[in-house]
């Protein structure tokens, strides 16, 4: 889910990439729908989003889906279960539009361990389909969810991500708590954990990559604990070389009619 920000990987990372371990169901996840939006980093809206899930222990689908005024979508849907660990069962992202240089489809069945890519070559539509043995602790689609579940006292967590550069490849996401901020929600105040969310190139490509520009950018993501976790703010791109956006709950506005006042 806003979960694409990590197909950001430049070209250089190479393949192999370390496998983490999966992440352990703690609150289970069910039937929702959360209204977001989506800003550029000096606070003009640029999309409404829209995140809904339903289902069950054995298959959840969530659909995270962003409308951008300029007519552009991008639009994920992730299929995954949570019996005693999160398993990625199936990922599906859209992204079209002038807000997307690169406009991508992609689908993963992880249960099948095969990765579709489709595009458009010179006009005409071209389909790539591979086959990859895929971790049973693939985050795609599932970054969130999981960053709710991570123990609240785990230094790090490192889990696998498929990147497309643009053929498909493993990298290593490097997940590590980085202390507590506060935020107010009309007058009550609440405490979050922010995440940074690294990806980790590995080898000669970790060392050359940021000298040559080609580090991708961490990732930071707001967390609220407690009983019932719940994503707050994600700062990051969505796209390779793209400006970094924020996403946000955000509040309903009423219009006015008969009813106001009742």
């Amino acid at each position: 889910m806003w979960r694409s920000w990590l197909l950001i990987i430049a070209a250089l990372i190479q393949p192999g990439a370390l496998v983490g371990e999966q992440v352990a169901v703690r609150h289970m996840e069910g039937t929702l729908h959360g209204f977001l939006v989506l800003r550029s980093l000096d606070g003009n809206t640029l999309a409404a989003g829209d995140l809904i899930q339903s289902g069950d222990r054995d298959r959840l689908v969530s659909n995270l889906v962003f409308h951008f005024k300029d007519g552009s979508v991008d639009d994920e849907t992730t299929i995954f279960s949570q019996r005693r660990n999160f398993r990625l069962l199936s990922d599906h992202h859209v992204q079209k539009g002038p807000s997307f240089p690169h406009p991508i489809d992609i689908s993963i069945d992880a249960s099948k361990n095969r990765v579709i890519v489709h595009s458009t070559d010179g006009g005409k539509d071209k389909v790539e389909t591979d086959h990859l043995d895929l971790p049973p602790d693939l985050a795609n689609g599932l970054v969130l969810t999981l960053l709710k579940n991570i123990r609240p006292d785990a230094a790090e967590t490192k889990v696998s991500y498929l990147a497309f550069t643009p053929k498909p490849r493993l990298v290593t996401l490097l997940i590590k708590p980085e202390g507590e901020d506060r935020f107010w929600t009309a007058g009550a105040r609440h405490r979050a954990t922010p995440y940074d969310v690294k990806v980790e190139l590995g080898g000669l490509t970790g060392v050359l990559a940021p000298l040559v520009g080609k580090q991708p950018k961490d990732i930071h993501v707001w967390i609220l604990g407690g009983d019932a976790p719940a994503f707050v703010r994600m700062e990051g791109q969505l796209y390779q070389g793209g400006p970094l956006w924020r996403i946000e709950l955000t509040n309903p506005v009423w219009q006015q009619s008969q009813h106001s006042g009742h």
